[in-house]
Parts: C-alpha cells; sequence; structure tokens
C-alpha cells in the first residue's frame, strides 16, 4: 500500500453511493487506516432510496452520513452549462457522468469540512476518468486535504474480488458476481459498462435500458414537443414553465419513450486507453438539438461560428476533469453573453428513435423574410452582389493567373504585373439589364 501521505488521517470523507465499491470501502478504510469514517451521498438523480443508503452506511461502520439534494444544482451549473456550449465529447457522449463529478466532488468537499475530516476518498478505479475528475476538483476545492483511492491500494483487482471480499464480511452489497455491469445514474443519462459490453463485437443485450425503448417498439406515430428557452436555458415545456428537475424528468420520459437518446460507442478515456459504453441521454439529446436550432436564428454568423470553435474543447474539458479550470470559465462567460438573445421556442418532433425540430421562433430571431425571399423585396437591391463576388473571390482569381502563367513558361509576369493590369482582368462582363439572381443555402 501507499499511504506515506495519509499515513495519519484520523476522519475521511468517502463519496458514496452505495454500490459494490463504495460499501466494501468503508470497512476496508477502518480495517487498513484505522479512521472514522463519513458517508457523503449526493443526489444527481440517481432515483435510489437514499434513507436505505444512510442505514447501510452507518450499519457498515461509518460514523455519520450526509445525504445532499443537489439535483438543480447538477442542472443548473453543470449540465445547462455544457448544453449552452454544445459540449458533445467525441461527437457521440452528451457527457452524463463527467458533468455530475464536479457537483458531487465540490458537495463531499462541504461534508468534509462540515465533520473536520483531514482526508478524502473516492471509489474509482486507476483504469478510469472518474477518479481524475474527483482528484482534480479535490486539489482546486481543498488542497489540505489528503485523498485515499483504495482501488489504486488495495489487493482487490476486480469486481469478482469485491463481491468475495463482501462476502467474507457480511457486507451487503447490490448485484452479483455474474451481473457485472456498472451503472451510473443521474438526472442527464444512465451509461451501462462492463460484463459483456468489453466485448466490442457483442450486441448490446436489450435488458441494458433504463430511460429508452427500443426504436422498434416505439409509437408508430410522431410527437412533437415544445421547448422554451431562456437566453440558452430550457424553462418550459409545452408552453408550461417547470423548474429544472421537473423539466429534464419529462423531457426524459417523453422522449425516452420514442427511443430518443441512446447511443453504443467506443471512447478514448483519459489514461489512454479505449473504452466502451452505452448511454442514455433522452432529455438532454432534444434539447441540444432544439437549442442548436434556435441559436441558428438568433446567433450572427461570426458568434455562431467562434461557438462552433470551442464545443469540442469544452467537452474535452469536462471529460477531462478539468471543469474547475480557468479556460472552462471564460468559456461561460462568452457563452453567457452570446446567448443573451437566445430565447425562444423550438417545436421537436420525435419518432422511433430521432429528435428533429421542425419549427422555430424568438422575438431576437435575425432571420429576416424580407432579405430571404426569392421574390422581389425592396431592402436588398441584387445589382449590388456583383461587386462583392468580385471583391470576394480577387485572391482565389489572381492566384489562379499566376498559376495560368506559371504553367505557360511567362515566369516574368507575376513580378512585372501592375495594379491596372489586375484591375483590368478582374472587370465584370457588360450585360444590359439587370438579371434576377438565384440563390442556395
Amino acid at each position: 500500500m501507499h499511504k506515506d501521505t495519509t499515513k495519519n488521517v484520523k476522519r475521511v470523507a468517502l463519496a458514496y453511493s452505495g454500490g459494490l465499491d463504495t460499501s466494501v470501502m468503508v470497512t476496508w478504510l477502518k480495517e487498513n487506516y484505522g479512521c472514522e469514517v463519513v458517508a457523503a451521498v449526493v443526489d444527481v438523480g440517481q432515483r435510489e432510496d437514499f434513507d436505505e443508503i444512510r442505514d447501510k452506511a452507518l450499519a457498515t461502520g461509518a460514523v455519520a452520513c450526509r445525504v445532499v439534494d443537489l439535483r438543480e444544482r447538477f442542472l443548473t451549473e453543470c449540465a445547462f452549462p455544457a448544453l449552452k456550449a454544445g459540449a458533445v465529447y467525441e461527437r457521440r457522449y452528451l457527457l452524463g457522468t463527467s458533468l455530475a463529478r464536479p457537483v458531487i466532488a465540490a458537495a463531499q468537499v462541504e461534508v468534509a469540512r462540515e465533520f473536520d475530516c483531514d482526508a478524502v476518498a473516492h471509489g474509482c478505479t486507476g483504469k478510469g476518468n472518474d477518479q481524475v475528475r474527483f482528484e482534480l476538483a479535490y486539489q482546486a476545492l481543498a488542497p489540505d486535504l489528503a485523498v485515499i483511492a483504495p482501488w489504486r491500494e488495495w489487493e482487490i483487482t476486480s469486481r469478482e474480488d469485491a463481491f468475495a471480499y463482501a462476502a467474507e464480511r457480511d457486507i451487503p452489497v447490490p448485484g452479483s458476481p455474474r451481473k457485472l455491469y456498472s451503472i451510473d445514474r443521474n438526472l442527464w443519462h444512465t451509461s451501462f459498462e462492463g460484463g459483456i459490453l468489453e466485448d466490442p463485437t457483442a450486441a448490446t443485450p436489450d435488458e441494458l435500458r433504463e430511460l429508452t425503448v427500443d426504436p422498434a417498439e416505439a409509437p408508430d406515430t410522431p410527437e412533437d414537443v415544445m421547448i422554451s428557452f431562456e437566453r440558452g436555458v430550457p424553462v418550459a415545456l409545452d408552453g408550461e414553465t417547470l423548474d429544472p428537475v421537473t423539466l429534464v424528468q419529462r423531457l426524459n420520459e417523453t422522449a425516452g419513450a420514442h427511443g430518443v437518446g441512446r447511443v453504443d460507442l467506443v471512447e478514448n478515456r483519459l489514461v489512454g486507453m479505449k473504452s466502451r459504453g452505452v448511454y442514455e441521454t433522452p432529455a438532454g439529446t432534444v434539447l441540444l438539438a432544439a437549442l442548436a436550432d434556435l441559436e441558428a436564428l438568433t446567433l450572427d454568423r461570426d458568434t455562431a461560428g467562434f461557438k462552433r470553435g470551442i464545443a469540442d474543447r469544452y467537452g474535452e474539458l469536462v471529460y477531462q476533469g478539468l471543469w474547475f479550470s480557468p479556460l472552462r470559465a471564460a468559456f461561460d462567460a462568452f457563452l453567457d453573453e452570446a446567448h443573451a438573445m437566445s430565447t425562444g421556442e423550438v417545436t421537436v418532433r420525435l419518432f422511433k428513435g430521432s429528435a428533429m425540430p421542425v419549427a422555430r421562433t424568438s422575438r431576437y430571431s435575425l432571420y429576416r423574410e424580407d432579405l430571404a425571399t426569392f421574390e422581389e423585396d425592396s431592402v436588398y437591391d441584387q445589382a449590388d452582389a456583383g461587386g462583392f463576388v468580385r471583391l470576394w473571390g480577387l485572391p482565389s482569381s489572381l492566384a489562379a493567373r499566376v498559376r495560368a502563367r506559371a504553367a505557360s513558361g511567362d515566369r516574368d509576369w507575376a513580378a512585372s504585373a501592375s495594379v491596372e493590369t489586375v484591375r483590368s482582368s478582374a472587370k465584370p462582363m457588360q450585360r444590359p439589364g439587370r438579371a434576377v439572381a438565384s440563390g442556395s443555402g
């Protein structure tokens, strides 16, 4: 074991879920460190019996157990900012687990302070991403506290070993050695890892579903939902203003019933290996599509382009545990300003696993029908476009002429060409009358 930095620990705050790993950790910490254990339980929407979890923690030796409901904080301070960023890791993962870790770690630190702990502990393995997310949060919020990571110290090397350890000490744990899936739940998603999923050639068993139905079994009739946003934040469904928790819960149920928001993917873990996971994020999938559609109305071209440019980087920061980094805070400041006018409604059609925006409106819309129309208008003089197009294409036109002369063997043309030569070569063809130009997207 490597306890050199934590050998004097007297009381530790453990991020406790009541699952297999943290269930055995209460006993393990007491046996190996001789310290008291305070269980910190954070409700981010796991849909668990928290009274039962508290009783279990105390029954297995914790001196105290604090249960904190941070579901709304999880959404408003983590999930919704990531939504505004359009953050999707490797273009498919909506970061449900990653986004919950900063909230859980911050609450754990608060519990540690409340109970005068001198250390914090987590149940993350040495192969996973979560160890980084938790420990970077500790470094940012409580660098004075020692950190204990049992999976990097103990002789337990597999989930089978953990079950055996629990059986030897009569520690009640969920699941069984034959069903070794790791399941993470919160308001934003449910994820599945382990077991047969470790074989990328094997299809995901249909039993691994909590929030979504098989699209083949979804209703044969589409359903439209209207989502209202204020400054890029969802605030209402079908005209009914809802608190964040209720809104996401309802949208999870509605979209999940249509098979929306399930992905099966192989991703690149932060620690360098690839892993496979199955993720269900019905509400998040719909909200992401809806907000992107609203942005098409409310963001100018340059702001929209810059936002797209940071979306991937934002997702990487979240995935890599850098939630408390200055760069993420700076991105949020930009996104808050960028979405100052992202207020409006988007109607999304749910059908057989798809979520397609079909209508959108905003009182701050930059879309102007009198500008976009192909019909006659009094605002846009189409004759003005000719000069714009010639100037816009001037660099390409000059480069093409230089290449053509060079290819013909006239090596002195580019050096001797005068501005007047360029101007004359770029003059437009004179045409009588005014043409009506056609447009395209």
